[in-house]
């Protein structure tokens, strides 16, 4: 018999305690039903780099928490097609005129012949689809999959001259009357998002609909950046679209190239050749096809920046070699990189509810403005390898600056990303470690008066009977600058004293944080919002 959580869910409602508010009658806001959480809509935009193939990878496997909406192939500075016919390309500042290379103008760009890596990811999670569909109902089919993969504007870097089935994929999306943000994510350039919402403009700008449309898109749309990679955000989403949403992220896990150099101790276990071959490479079919270092492969066979499937080569070996060595070598099977979790890293259905808002933060970081980051901006006129690798340091440095305010997410995350790599290879549900469930009855959101102790009470369970530890912590990302006190932190029934300095309006964010004792061990959380009042 195989085991239904949903339906050990229900069977565990009436043991629900009660969120208690002392001296209150609590608002609701936005309470969800734990077993009925919304799944945000989302379209991936990527470039065959070889992190954007590990991050479809974990995409993938977080499919279940989400509303896959496009999947769709795009061009960047760094990579685009051509168009077939020999039209030579150049734009001043590429990866292209850096590195000594002066190569281009050219005719594609590190563009494989029949690329295919998003159709690849798809065909390897339809092997083990049915092993997932065991572990968590909520799997999409592959033959859906399959249906929202689109070619973009590929063919040139930040050309946005022409429709794409990607494209026109994208303006449907953007003006159905589905409920909800969608959010869309580039990976690579956002040429094929700019295409889609200039085709928009062109239809509607000089019609009595257009300023209705303008503003219902700009309330609509959420986009989710790796960075300005072909300057059409620049050049044209941001001045003709000023009020579409920009998230970009901080503080969160460090989860791009060269993670391992600047690794805190509890971190780099997660990023060693044998964690990796244990939980990721060696598992199956989607572990067959994740990058890790010396796996003898290339996405583009000849790819001078591409040395990373390279083993028993040294830093100067490979540059006699002709490489373009922008970052040290690594141990064999070792972590590259999975640089564009932060765009999705915020979706899944953990209890964060960090893609609410951008402010709330999450396992993908926490949002800044679009002025404050630009993971790649490289030193003018330098083209030293030690410039560009001081310049990668930085970028990574700027996007993954981890606080003492903000916690580290990274190992409860590493630890969900492996034990669903170990759901797509267990066709047994008693054989995987499945996640707690953590509950509050009640309002998510609150509102406390200054000086008020509010009483928070939880329901923990595990699906598989493992050892739950639990905590109640403050996350610091609410408007209320101070820390405020719990007793009883690590029991279900927590107390917090509403600070007398608290203003009418702040707000505090409380989260319940609970972890099992499975192999591996893993995390759930809730996050309650209370909001000052007068």
């Amino acid at each position: 018999m195989i085991f239904n959580r949903h339906i050990f869910l229900s069977s565990i409602k009436s043991l629900t305690i009660a969120l208690m508010i002392v001296g209150l009658v609590p608002l609701q806001i936005n309470a969800q039903p734990p077993e009925k959480k919304t799944r945000p809509r989302i379209v991936i935009t990527a470039d065959p780099e070889l992190d954007d193939n590990n991050s479809l990878i974990r995409f993938l496997l977080y499919s279940s928490d989400v509303e896959v909406e496009g999947l769709i192939y795009a061009s960047s500075q760094f990579h685009w097609k051509g168009d077939g016919k020999g039209t030579k390309w150049y734009v001043p500042g590429r990866e292209y005129s850096r590195f000594g290379l002066d190569t281009c103008p050219c005719p594609s760009w590190r563009w494989a012949k029949n690329e295919r890596f998003i159709h690849d990811a798809v065909d390897a999670y339809a092997k083990v689809y049915p092993n997932l569909k065991i572990h968590e109902p909520n799997y999409p089919s592959p033959e859906l999959l399959r249906s929202k993969i689109r070619y973009g504007n590929i063919e040139f870097d930040g050309d946005i001259s022409k429709n794409s089935p990607g494209s026109e994929l994208i303006r449907s999306l953007v003006l159905d009357e589905k409920p909800g943000p969608l959010f869309i994510a580039a990976w690579g350039g956002h040429s094929t998002i700019a295409r889609a919402l200039r085709s928009i403009q062109e239809q509607y700008e000089f019609t009595t609909e257009w300023e209705v449309i303008k503003k219902k898109i700009s309330r609509k749309v959420i986009l989710l950046p790796s960075g300005d990679q072909d300057d059409t955000y620049a050049k044209y989403i941001k001045p003709n679209w000023p009020d579409i949403e920009y998230r970009q992220f901080r503080e969160g896990p460090n989860y791009g190239y060269g993670a391992q150099l600047r690794a805190k101790p509890e971190d780099s276990i997660y990023l060693t050749s044998s964690w990796m071959k244990e939980n990721v490479s060696g598992r199956g079919p989607l572990g067959s096809i994740y990058r890790v270092w010396g796996d003898g492969k290339q996405m583009v066979k000849g790819d001078v920046m591409d040395y990373f499937g390279f083993s028993g080569y040294t830093n100067e070996q490979l540059r006699s070699m002709g490489y373009r060595v922008w970052m040290p070598v690594q141990e064999k099977g070792s972590w590259i990189g999975e640089g564009d979790n932060p765009t999705f890293m915020n979706m899944p259905g953990n209890g964060l509810r960090a893609f609410e808002k951008s402010s709330y933060g999450g396992w993908g970081g926490r949002g800044i403005s679009n002025e404050e980051f630009n993971p790649f901006s490289f030193p003018a006129g330098d083209t030293s390898q030690q410039a560009m690798i001081s310049a990668l340091n930085s970028a990574n440095s700027q996007a993954n600056r981890i606080t003492n305010a903000y916690p580290n997410f990274f190992p409860a995350a590493q630890r969900d990303f492996a034990a669903r790599m170990k759901w797509s290879v267990t066709p047994k549900y008693a054989n995987a470690n499945h996640e707690p469930v953590v509950t509050i009855q009640g309002p998510l959101s609150i509102l406390a008066a200054p000086g008020a102790t509010i009483r928070l009470n939880g329901n923990i369970s595990d699906p598989d009977g493992d050892k739950v530890t639990v905590k109640w912590w403050q996350f610091h990302v609410g408007t209320y600058p101070d820390t405020v006190t719990i007793t009883n932190g690590n029991t279900n029934q927590a107390k917090v004293l509403i600070p007398k300095d608290a203003l009418a309006g702040q707000t505090i964010h409380m989260i319940l944080e609970a972890t099992d004792n499975g192999s591996p061990p893993l995390t759930r959380y809730q996050r309650v919002i209370i909001t000052i009042s007068r």
